[in-house]
C-alpha cells in the first residue's frame, strides 16, 4: 500500500477531486479498523472519537477565542490603527499553520499529539523540546485564566473578606481560590463530545461580552470617530505578541483533532472556527479602543464603571469564558501526566479505569496553578510574554519547521517552502522583538 508521503501535495482540481473520493473510502475503513492509541514518549492515550462536526467547531472555537479577547483593544491603543493590519497577517499565518499541523498529523497514523509531531520530524529531541514549550505553555494560559477571575470578581464584589482556618482570605486570592474550586470539575470530564456543551456557553459568552461593550459605547462614553494613534512604533512589539495569544490554540489542536469522528473534516473546522473568532476580535478591539481610547486597561472589563448594569453582565461573561476553556486547555498536560503516573504504578500506584487517576492528576495541577496565579499579577505583560515566546513557538515555528521536515524529501512547491521560510523570519523576529519587550514591562513593575 503506498503511503501518504509519497503523494505530492500539489495536484490539478480533476487529480485533487478523484483523490479526496478515494480518501473518504480509505479512511472509513481505516478508521474502523484501526485503534486510536498513541504512544508519547512513555504515555499512551486512547481518542474516543465521539466528537461530531459542529460539536468540533464548537471545541475548536473555544479554542482560539478567549481571554485573548480582552486584550485585543489594549493591544489595538499600543499599535495604534494601522496595527490592524498585523492582527490580520497574525490571523492568516495561525490558520496556515494550522493546516500544516492537519497535516503533519495524517502524515502517519500513529501521530495523535503535538509531541507526536516532532517525533516523527525530529525524534525523541523534537518530541522532548515540543512537549517541554507546549505544556509550559498551556500551563502558563491557565494561570492567566486564573488571575482573571481573580482581578474580575475582586471588581465585582470589591472588600469581600472571608475566614478561612483561621486565615483572612480577601481580594484576588480569595476569587482565585473560588474560581479554581468552579473549575475543577470540569477538568475531570475526557471526553471531547460532552465538553462540546461547555464550550457552546464560553461562545456565547464571548459575544455577550461583545455586546456589552457596544451598550457601555452607547450609555456612557460614546464612540470616538476620530483621535486615536494611528501608528504607534514602541507599542508594535506588545501588540503583536497580544494578536498572537488572540490566535494561538495550536497546543490542544491535535487533541481536537483526534476526538473528531471525521478527522478529515479538520480543515473546515478550523476555517469555520477561525472566521468567527477573527470577527468577533475584530470588533472587540475596533469598539474597545473607540470607547476609551489610549486609556484601555489591559483587560478592557476593568475600564468598565462600577455598579453599571453593563459591566456586571460583561465581568459575568468574562468570568464565565474561563471556566469553558480551561479544561480544554489543561487536557494535554493531564493526559500526558495521567498515563506517565499509570506506567510507574510501581513507585505510585495509579487507578486505572475507575476515572479515580484524572481526577487526582487534575487536582494537583490545578493547585498548583492557584499557588501560582496568587502571586503573579501581571495580567497584561503575562499574556504578552507568552504571546511572544511560547505561542510564536507553538503556533508558527514548530509547525513550519516540522512539516518542512515532513514533507520535503516527498516533494514541496517551492513557492510554498519560500512562504514557509517568510513566515519562520518573521515569527523569529516577533518572538526575539517581543520577549524582550515583555521582560523589560515585567521587570520595571518591581
Amino acid at each position: 500500500m503506498t503511503s501518504h508521503l509519497d503523494e505530492p501535495l500539489l495536484r490539478g482540481k480533476d487529480e485533487e477531486e478523484e483523490k479526496l473520493q478515494d480518501d473518504e473510502v480509505f479512511n472509513d475503513v481505516e478508521e474502523q479498523r484501526l485503534l486510536p492509541r498513541c504512544s508519547t514518549g512513555g504515555a499512551s492515550f486512547y481518542s474516543n472519537g465521539s466528537a461530531s462536526f459542529w460539536r468540533s467547531c464548537l471545541n475548536l472555537s473555544n479554542v482560539i477565542s478567549g481571554i485573548g479577547m480582552l486584550s485585543v483593544p489594549y493591544a489595538l491603543a499600543q499599535g495604534g490603527w494601522l496595527s490592524l493590519v498585523l492582527f490580520a497577517m497574525v490571523g492568516a499565518i495561525c490558520f496556515y499553520s494550522g493546516k500544516l499541523v492537519d497535516r503533519c498529523m495524517r502524515a502517519d497514523r500513529s501521530v495523535r499529539s503535538y509531541p507526536d509531531i516532532g517525533h516523527l520530524a525530529f525524534g525523541a529531541v523534537g518530541r522532548t523540546a515540543i512537549g517541554v514549550i507546549m505544556y509550559t505553555e498551556l500551563y502558563l494560559v491557565a494561570i492567566s485564566f486564573l488571575i482573571l477571575e481573580g482581578d474580575n470578581l475582586d471588581k465585582l464584589l470589591p472588600g469581600t473578606t472571608v475566614e478561612l482556618l483561621g486565615y483572612q482570605l480577601h481580594g484576588k486570592q480569595l476569587f482565585v481560590l473560588l474560581a479554581a474550586a468552579v473549575i475543577l470539575p470540569t477538568t475531570w470530564l475526557k471526553n471531547l463530545g460532552k465538553l462540546a456543551y461547555v464550550s457552546a456557553v464560553g461562545l456565547i459568552a464571548s459575544m455577550a461580552l461583545t455586546a456589552s461593550l457596544v451598550w457601555a459605547g452607547v450609555a456612557e462614553n460614546g464612540f470616538r470617530t476620530g483621535g486615536g494613534n494611528l501608528l504607534n512604533l514602541s507599542g508594535l512589539p506588545s501588540a503583536l505578541s497580544l494578536y498572537f495569544v488572540c490566535f494561538a490554540g495550536h497546543g490542544v489542536f491535535p487533541t481536537v483533532y483526534t476526538s473528531m469522528k471525521r478527522s478529515r473534516d479538520f480543515p473546515k473546522v478550523l476555517l469555520i472556527s477561525s472566521v468567527l473568532c477573527s470577527l468577533n476580535y475584530t470588533l472587540t478591539a475596533v469598539l474597545g479602543y473607540m470607547i476609551y481610547g489610549d486609556d484601555v486597561h489591559a483587560q478592557v472589563t476593568l475600564n468598565l464603571p462600577t455598579g453599571k448594569l453593563y459591566t456586571r453582565i460583561a465581568i459575568l461573561m468574562t468570568l464565565i469564558t474561563p471556566l469553558a476553556k480551561y479544561a480544554l486547555v489543561i487536557q494535554p498536560i493531564t493526559t500526558v501526566i495521567e498515563e506517565k503516573l499509570k506506567r510507574s504504578a510501581t513507585t505510585m500506584p495509579m487507578p486505572g479505569n475507575n476515572g479515580l487517576g484524572r481526577v487526582f492528576t487534575s487536582t494537583i495541577i490545578v493547585i498548583t496553578m492557584v499557588a501560582l496565579a496568587c502571586t503573579l499579577p501581571f495580567f497584561g505583560y503575562l499574556m504578552s510574554l507568552i504571546g511572544s515566546s511560547l505561542n510564536v513557538t507553538v503556533a508558527v515555528l514548530f509547525p513550519c519547521l516540522c512539516y518542512l521536515k515532513i514533507y520535503m524529501h516527498r516533494g514541496i512547491h517551492r513557492l510554498e517552502v519560500a512562504a514557509i521560510i517568510g513566515i519562520l523570519l518573521f515569527g523569529v523576529c516577533a518572538a526575539v522583538i517581543g520577549t524582550y519587550t515583555s521582560l523589560h514591562q515585567i521587570i520595571g513593575t518591581f
